[in-house]
C-alpha cells in the first residue's frame, strides 16, 4: 500500500488545533490528504459519502465538541459500514471517564493534547508508524 494514500479525517471544532495538525503534517512532509469536519454530524456525512473520503483512512477525533463527541464514537460503532474505522482520540480531556468511554468504543489510541507539548509532530510520527505496520481496512 502507498501510505500517502491514507486519508485523515480530522474531526476538530477548534481552528487553532486543526491548523496545528495540518502544520505538523506539512512540517514532516507528509502529503496525506486531510479532510476536516467541525463536528461529529459533519464527520458522519463525510464518512457516509465514500466519494469524499475513500478508504483507507484514519480518524482523529476531538471528544470535547458541542456536537457529537463521544456520541460520534457510539454512532460509528453501530453502523455496519463504518464500525471498522480506525479512530484515534486527540482531545483536551484526561478525565478517566472519557478515556474509559472512548476505549469502550474500540478506539486505536487516546492522546491528550496537553501531553503533546512540542506540537503535533509526535502524533504525526505515531500515525506514520501505525499505518506502515498495521493493515488498514479498505
Amino acid at each position: 500500500m502507498d501510505y500517502s494514500e491514507v486519508s485523515i479525517l480530522l474531526v476538530e471544532d477548534d481552528d487553532i488545533d486543526a491548523k496545528a495538525v495540518e502544520r505538523g503534517f506539512k512540517k514532516l512532509k507528509f502529503a496525506n490528504p486531510i479532510i476536516r469536519a467541525k463536528n461529529g454530524l459533519d464527520a458522519l456525512a463525510i464518512l457516509r459519502d465514500t466519494s469524499t473520503l475513500p478508504r483507507p483512512y484514519l480518524i482523529l477525533l476531538d471528544l470535547n465538541m458541542p456536537i457529537m463527541g463521544v456520541e460520534f464514537l457510539k454512532e460509528i460503532r453501530q453502523d455496519s459500514k463504518l464500525r471498522d474505522s480506525i479512530i484515534f482520540v486527540l482531545t483536551t480531556s484526561s478525565a478517566d471517564q472519557d478515556v474509559v468511554a472512548a476505549y469502550n468504543e474500540n478506539i486505536a489510541g487516546y492522546i491528550v493534547k496537553s501531553d503533546v507539548k512540542a506540537g503535533f509532530d509526535k502524533v504525526i510520527k505515531l500515525l506514520d508508524c501505525y499505518w506502515r505496520v498495521v493493515m488498514l481496512p479498505k
